[in-house]
């Protein structure tokens, strides 16, 4: 029952962080813009993330701290897909590049040539704590008391599902990732939705890399996310570009991450260089059987012209 307890929460917290960027990949994608570039994102939130928690001690500045570096980034995507209607894919595979290099220059920046930080003073707190009696069972505490960047990740799935479901913005995003040219037609600003979508989009991947840094571990390291983004993006497409889908899929891959924990700790001492392959195995196996079975939306990738 103990490892069922520990592999549940430690599940919920390494999901967490894909939970955010894959939702980030979810908006962008329905509106017509492919993001590629979410593991720079990511990697650009958590470097920044644990600048603004280290130096201000309060773990909410870092964390939106992370989210702005995101979203900052995610401008430039918009900027050369939307604006310049450059190759979707290039340019996010430049904005991966782009956050890498710049969050190593940055962490060298603020700590003093290190690109390893020292840990942050406070990580983020767990708000329910007043829920689980002193004295109680602590495997299911250590389960279920998450801290809040874990709940956050939860509840924007909710919040996302009801804005694209069940709010006229949410249409817009929607037919405009469809058939840009036809909601156009109707009065919607194309241009104007895929660059807030984008920016959302690079929000919440900073939101998701915060969320690596400051609550799974506690400092930046240039591995810190090392393949995240890609696996949240293999999490969007196996999740059929829906917030729910998404997140069942980062569950899937959240608990890959534990497995590896799990097997390499337990009495099977398997190889850790083996143990370290098997979430991505996972995510190549699933986008292989899921290869014919899934429809993105129509105009993901196809830059628009307005009159053309």
């Amino acid at each position: 029952m103990t490892y069922v307890l520990l592999a549940i929460g430690s599940t919920l917290v390494y999901a967490s962080p894909l939970i955010f960027a894959a939702l980030g990949g979810v908006i962008s994608e329905r509106s017509g813009v492919v993001n590629i570039g979410l593991e720079g994102m990511m990697t650009i939130g958590a470097c920044l993330a644990v600048a603004g928690a280290y130096y201000t001690g309060n773990p909410w500045t870092g964390f939106l701290c992370g989210g702005l570096a995101g979203a900052a980034l995610a401008l430039l995507h918009a900027f050369a897909s939307v604006s310049l209607n450059a190759d979707q894919t290039i340019s996010g595979v430049a904005i991966n590049l782009i956050g890498a290099g710049l969050a190593l220059f940055l962490a060298r920046m603020f700590f003093d040539g290190a690109t390893q930080t020292p840990p942050v003073p406070n990580k983020m707190p767990r708000i329910l704590s007043g829920l689980f009696p002193e004295g109680g069972n602590e495997q299911v505490k250590l389960a279920f008391n998450q801290d809040a960047a874990v709940l956050l990740a939860f509840a924007s799935v909710a919040i996302l599902w009801f804005f694209l479901y069940r709010t006229k913005w949410g249409l817009r995003v929607r037919s405009v990732g469809e058939h840009p040219a036809a909601a156009e037609t109707v009065g919607v600003n194309v241009r104007l939705i895929r660059y807030v979508c984008v920016l959302v989009s690079g929000l919440l991947a900073g939101f998701g890399g915060a969320t690596m840094s400051l609550s799974v571990v506690s400092l930046f390291t240039p591995t810190i996310i090392s393949g995240h983004g890609y696996i949240a993006l293999a999490a969007v497409i196996f999740g059929r570009w829906t917030p729910h889908g998404a997140f069942g899929a980062c569950l899937i891959f959240g608990f890959a991450q534990v497995l590896v924990i799990l097997l390499g700790g337990g009495a099977m001492k398997v190889d850790s260089t083996i143990l370290s392959l098997i979430p991505y195995v996972l995510t190549l196996g699933i986008l292989v059987l899921m290869r014919g079975k899934i429809i993105a939306p129509k105009a993901d990738g196809v830059p628009y012209e307005r009159g053309a």
